[in-house]
């Protein structure tokens, strides 16, 4: 792979570090009880976000989990509507009806989060598919946890990617656990995505998940692959999450050890390291810190001042008549 520029580092670093600071703002205004509903934080998982959506096309299509704040942001989605939906206000980016586990924005490619575990995977098939049919050239992005890989839709989608060849990117974001259960202890393979690849043909890809070059360069390679007609491809990224499983999880149950030694491999600060490493001013990356606390701020304010849905928008997106009309 050829070097990567220090534009590209810094934009890496921004996403990281406003995804960083967004997400501590989800968890004190969770702990406010402003956050209607759950929340599913990606504190810890910046560098996949970050590192897969730097080698995308504008046009190319991504699906997600409920844990899926960090990919949003990271194809560009403004803070305000991602906040103000986490909030319930109509300024959000479904007018506060989805919540944190149903973000969604069309005009980047972001065809939904999906709070179904493995749901996502079969229908990101159907847009590639779709792109394939209409020779755009656009491929499909499609992230889940580890814990997608034990479900049916996980063969299903791979299965059917890999016969028909589709441009499709699957990312598996292997942060060790499940809900509450370390994925090792119900999975017969040490990878639980990676090893599995062969079944379908596909190279048994596992990437430091930590590492947002390293994931940037394996993504670019594969994204690329499958522009070219390659087909499909199974990325596992090795990450972790720094809290529980959810707001409402203390995360009590993994070992204090195993905590602290992947906290000191924490993505940002790692990368910070690095860029500084290769010259780029602290200055500099001050500055990006800055701006990244500031926008988290704007659209804190922004989101709290946004109004109550009105009731009416309950009547709305939730009826067809089923007819074709929809199709043109």
């Amino acid at each position: 792979m050829p070097e990567i520029d220090q534009a590209t580092s810094l934009e890496m670093y921004r996403k990281m570090t406003e995804i960083r600071q967004f997400e501590k703002r989800a968890h004190d205004l969770f702990l406010q009880n402003l956050v209607k509903g759950t929340t599913h934080l990606g504190t810890g998982q910046e560098a996949v976000a970050a590192g897969v959506s730097q080698a995308m096309n504008d046009d190319d299509y991504v699906f997600t989990t409920y844990r899926g704040h960090n990919h949003v942001l990271a194809r560009g989605t403004p803070m305000t509507p991602v906040m103000a939906e986490l909030l319930g206000r109509e300024n959000g980016l479904m007018h506060g009806k989805g919540g944190s586990m149903h973000l969604l924005d069309v005009s980047r490619g972001i065809l939904g989060a999906y709070a179904i575990i493995g749901a996502q995977l079969v229908i990101a098939n159907g847009a590639a598919w779709s792109a394939l049919y209409r020779g755009t050239k656009q491929v499909t992005a499609c992230f889940m946890g580890d814990g997608a890989t034990n479900i049916g839709a996980f063969h299903e989608a791979l299965n059917l990617a890999a016969v028909w060849h589709l441009p499709v990117i699957f990312v598996c974001e292997n942060n060790q656990y499940m809900e509450y259960t370390a994925i090792g202890t119900v999975t017969a393979v040490p990878r639980p995505a990676a090893d599995r690849a062969a079944s379908y043909g596909l190279d048994p890809v596992v990437v430091d998940g930590n590492d947002v070059e390293a994931v940037y360069e394996v993504a670019q390679a594969a994204i690329a692959r499958a522009r070219d007609g390659g087909g499909p491809a199974l990325i596992e990224a090795l990450t972790y999450r720094h809290g529980g499983h959810s707001r409402a999880d203390p995360g009590k149950y993994r070992p204090d050890e195993e905590v602290k030694a992947w906290l000191a491999r924490d993505p940002l600060p790692a990368y910070r390291r690095v860029l500084i490493g290769r010259g780029v001013d602290e200055a500099v990356l001050d500055a990006i810190d800055k701006s990244a606390k500031d926008a988290v701020d704007r659209a804190t304010e922004e989101a709290k001042a946004g109004p109550e849905p009105s009731v009416e928008l309950a009547a709305t997106n939730v009826w067809a008549d089923g007819g074709h009309a929809w199709r043109n």
